[in-house]
C-alpha cells in the first residue's frame, strides 16, 4: 500500500497556492508538500507564514514535505547550503522553518545543495554545507532531505546520482548529524541515466517523488519503471511518503485515475 502526496508547487496550478492544499483535499488527498513558498525571501513577513500555515489547517491536510529556503528558485538558483557567502541568509530561515513544523508538524525538509560558484573552492563549499547541515539539525526538528538534480535543467549543480546525494548524506552522519536522508526523484534520477529502482533500495533514503522522464509528466507518460521503484521500495520497507512532483498536462483538470495502475493506494483522505 503506498501513501501518495501532492506537491502543491507543481500541482492545481490553475489556483493560487493557499487555495490548492484544498483541491488536493478535494481530490481524495489527505497529504501534500511545498517547496519554499517565498521565492528570494529568507525570512517572510510574518502574516504570509500565518496564512500558509491555515491554507494547510483549514484544508485539514497533513504538510508531510517542505523545502528550504533555496534561493530565487524561479531564477534559476539551486539552493544555498553550500554558498559561503548566504550562510546567514541561509540560517535566517531555518527559524521560519521551525515555526511552521511547530505549527503544521511537517518532518521532511528538502534543502537544496546550491549550484557551483563560479571561482570558488569545491572544498569551501562542501565544508560551509556542512556546518550549515549541522546547524539546521540543531534548529529544525525532522529528517533533512539531500536531492540530486536533473544536469542541464539547474544549472552547475554538483548533486546529480543517487550516489553524490548519499555520499553528502554519509559525511553528514559521519559529522554526528544523524537525521539527514536522501530524497529519490525518479525524474532527475532517470535523466541522468540513473537507475530509481536501484536508489530505491538506498539504506539512507528518506522521501520518494514521482514524475516521469523524459518531460517530468505524470507516472505513465515516459519510460520510468514505476512498478520496479515501488517494487524496490516495498522490499526496502520504505514506508515513508510517495509526493506526486510533475508538471501535469492541464493544471486546470488535474486527473488521477493512473494511479490505480500503479498498484495499491492507502487511503490517506
Amino acid at each position: 500500500m503506498v501513501r501518495y502526496a501532492v506537491n502543491c508547487s507543481l500541482l492545481f496550478t490553475g489556483l493560487p497556492p493557499l487555495e490548492r492544499p484544498a483541491a488536493a483535499a478535494a481530490a481524495g488527498f489527505g497529504a501534500v508538500e511545498f517547496w519554499w513558498p517565498w521565492p528570494d525571501a529568507p525570512v517572510p513577513p510574518a502574516a504570509e507564514v500565518d496564512a500558509f500555515c491555515a491554507a494547510i489547517e483549514d484544508a485539514g491536510v497533513r504538510l508531510v514535505a517542505l523545502n528550504a529556503y533555496a534561493g530565487d528558485l524561479p531564477g534559476g538558483e539551486r539552493g544555498v547550503l553550500s554558498h559561503p557567502g548566504r550562510v546567514a541568509e541561509f540560517r535566517a530561515s531555518l527559524d521560519v522553518l521551525a515555526e511552521i513544523a511547530g505549527r503544521t508538524g511537517v518532518r521532511r525538509f528538502n534543502t537544496l545543495y546550491g549550484q557551483r560558484i563560479a571561482g570558488s573552492d569545491a572544498a569551501e563549499q562542501a565544508r560551509t554545507a556542512d556546518a550549515n547541515l549541522a546547524h539546521m539539525a540543531g534548529t529544525v526538528p525532522g529528517t533533512i532531505l539531500i536531492e540530486p538534480l536533473a544536469r542541464g535543467l539547474n544549472g552547475d549543480y554538483p548533486l546529480a546520482t543517487a550516489a553524490d546525494a548519499t555520499a553528502v548524506v554519509a559525511r553528514a552522519r559521519a559529522a554526528g548529524v544523524a537525521d539527514v536522508a536522501f530524497l529519490l526523484d525518479t525524474f532527475h534520477l532517470a535523466h541522468n541515466g540513473d537507475d530509481p529502482v536501484k536508489a530505491a533500495h538506498s539504506d539512507v533514503l528518506g522521501h520518494v517523488q514521482f514524475a516521469d522522464a523524459p518531460g517530468r509528466g505524470r507516472p505513465g507518460s515516459g519510460a520510468v519503471d514505476f512498478a520496479g521503484v515501488l517494487a524496490a521500495l516495498g522490499a526496502a520497507g520504505y514506508d515513508g511518503w510517495v509526493s506526486l512532483e510533475y508538471v501535469p498536462a492541464d493544471p486546470a483538470a488535474e486527473d488521477f485515475s493512473y494511479l490505480d495502475r500503479l498498484g495499491p493506494t492507502e487511503d490517506t483522505a
